[in-house]
């Protein structure tokens, strides 16, 4: 019979000593590794492993986030393109980073990671930072640190359309939210209606009221403009249809900014559409304090510079090749 102190422990399981067991290896693998700058032999000689187990630690410290690694962006701010797109557009910054070889072309992933490590220190406390939606933006949502920018507000800038592979809106916004530890204001609406009647309506629920004064409020945007071809982002969603996308070209559409189209010069195509969506307006998306543009890749050039012309972009991320065509273009 025992006295009345306190209940001892239950004896650990193998399994939760194995798995502790492991966690710390990794930690240790990890610290010898960035820390000390051993490498992957004298480690696995270390700790009585082999190399390859080292090489799967490691691995797994990258994935669990336990390290990041990153670069200077401040390289890429001074390269010569980056400093040509800010002295020949009037923007307030730019970053531009080398293309990746192979096809398809693979630089938005380099973009989309150096812009991850970028978007923190363009915020202060009491940014309200609206998020558009589709692969580029999810791309940066997901490589974004974990870290804490103080009385953040993440908007989601459209509402919610059925999108592959996680990139819809309310994804993106919710994922850099986390990742900023900041509050989210969705938008719990579809993006487009059957009706023009019944989108105003749902404009005048007070709780949609309430959420599309939040998306008026940004004081900073993060967005991507989309090519106005068949394999766009409104086309892959059901937005528009490819023949309804190619005669929107035909008709001078070059660029969709948060699925609204715009043209060579950033000014909108107002269509019967437009008039069932519940999104950010392009009047909205003008005169902010930041306002992101981020893209490369093939055809990329020209809905970018479209945007830049609209002034809907204050700064611009983007890689080498795609930076060198729009200023030849321009």
């Amino acid at each position: 019979m025992t006295g009345g102190g306190a209940r001892s422990r239950p004896p650990e399981g193998k399994a939760a000593i194995r798995a502790r067991s492991q966690d710390e290896a990794i930690i240790e693998v990890t610290w010898c590794y960035y820390q000390e700058g051993m490498n992957q032999n004298e480690i696995a000689e270390r700790l009585g492993i082999s190399r390859a187990t080292v090489v799967n630690y490691l691995s797994e410290a990258r994935r669990r986030d336990y390290v990041r690694i990153s670069l200077d962006t401040d390289i890429f701010r001074n390269q010569e393109l980056a400093r040509a797109l800010v002295d020949r557009f009037g923007l307030q910054d730019a970053i531009v980073v080398p293309s990746a070889p192979g096809e398809p072309d693979p630089s938005l992933d380099r973009v989309t990671r150096v812009v991850a490590d970028w978007l923190p220190s363009l915020l202060e406390p009491g940014d309200r930072l609206g998020v558009a939606w589709g692969e580029t933006v999810y791309r940066v949502a997901e490589a974004a640190p974990r870290t804490t920018v103080e009385d953040l507000t993440v908007v989601q800038l459209v509402g919610s359309r059925p999108a592959a592979l996680g990139f819809a809106a309310e994804t993106c916004s919710a994922t850099l939210a986390r990742r900023y530890g900041a509050h989210c204001v969705n938008l719990h609406v579809p993006l487009l209606l059957s009706e023009r009647d019944l989108a105003e309506r749902l404009k005048q629920e007070p709780v949609i009221r309430m959420q599309l004064d939040a998306v008026a409020d940004c004081n900073k945007t993060l967005f991507a403009c989309g090519t106005c071809t068949a394999d766009s982002h409104v086309v892959h969603t059901g937005l528009l249809d490819p023949s309804d996308i190619e005669a929107c070209a035909s008709k001078g559409a070059t660029g969709v900014i948060c699925g609204r189209l715009i043209d060579q010069d950033g000014k909108g195509l107002n269509r019967e559409i437009e008039d069932r969506m519940i999104a950010v307006t392009l009047e909205q998306m003008r005169g902010k304090d930041m306002g992101l543009l981020v893209g490369a890749g093939a055809n990329r050039a020209r809905p970018m510079l479209a945007a830049i012309r609209g002034g809907y972009a204050t700064h611009v991320a983007t890689c080498s090749r795609t930076a060198a065509e729009m200023l030849n273009l321009a």
